[in-house]
């Protein structure tokens, strides 16, 4: 039998879905600039019905680039980000970027603040590495193109984690943290509930259960594992975990795509 951590994994399954993210509403500087540079934004405010000789008055607003995110992109992009002009950065920021062989997602909200999937071939599956147990393959999706997602095609012993550093999040932001499933319409084995654990640097857990016998069938669904505030006090890996192994019966017919790690709002 294959082991939670200590197990090995593939990535795999079909699917798609994901939020749209939309670029800044304000007018960026087409002035060339490092990625670790702030970025001018330029605002004019005219007043046409009076001091008519007076010169047009410029604010110049310096836009920062989001956290951590030279280090984010510079370690871990999988193609090079084009920085011919500010508008360039924030257009691939928004749109995201993929990370580690596209095995996880980066992106930033229009809030500013850096989101990211990971997807199923970078989570620790048990039984991953047997195909009679998991299909695991890659899936032409409509939003995030060539991924990995993970098809269960029959297990008794059902065991999925991932871990994630907090140091790449916004600092001060509530982040909520989800698996995104499907449940296909011929699954079965699903009389008990699934667990769901978050496991905060600091040891706290949080916990809840699923029952996946009563969710829609044949769509994407996102179900919460937990939330927590980034924080300078509670900097470290993060564990979050989909399992349900005491009950013995065999299951079919679940289709993982990816945790997500986004703001609460």
């Amino acid at each position: 039998m294959g082991t939670s951590w200590s197990e090995e994994q593939k990535g795999s399954s079909e699917r798609q879905d994901q939020p749209v993210y939309h670029s800044e509403s304000d007018t960026i500087s087409s002035q060339k600039s490092d990625i670790n540079t702030p970025v001018p934004i330029t605002r004019n405010n005219n007043n046409n019905s009076h001091h008519l000789n007076e010169p047009k008055e410029s604010k110049r607003v310096l836009l920062k680039l989001p956290h951590n995110c030279e280090a984010i992109i510079n370690d871990n992009s999988d193609s090079p980000i084009d920085k011919s002009s500010p508008e360039k950065v924030y257009e691939q920021l928004h749109a995201g970027v993929y990370l580690n062989g596209r095995r996880k997602k980066y992106w930033v909200d229009k809030k500013g603040n850096n989101c990211f999937m990971v997807f199923a071939n970078d989570l620790k599956i048990t039984w991953a590495e047997n195909p009679t147990y998991w299909y695991l393959h890659t899936a032409q999706t409509s939003d995030h193109g060539q991924i990995s997602v993970a098809q269960l095609r029959n297990v008794a012993w059902l065991e999925v984690h991932g871990r994630f550093h907090t140091k790449n999040l916004s600092p001060g932001v509530t982040y909520q943290v989800a698996f995104s499933i499907m449940l296909e319409y011929t699954c079965y084995g699903w009389e008990l509930p699934v667990n769901f654990r978050l496991t905060l640097p600091n040891g706290s857990k949080q916990e809840h259960k699923e029952n996946f016998k009563e969710k829609p069938k044949g769509e994407w669904l996102r179900i919460p594992v937990g939330e927590f505030k980034a924080s300078p006090e509670n900097v470290g890996e993060i564990e979050f975990s989909l399992y349900e192994y005491q009950g013995g019966s065999w299951k079919k017919g679940l289709v993982i795509k990816s945790a997500i790690i986004e703001p609460k709002f």
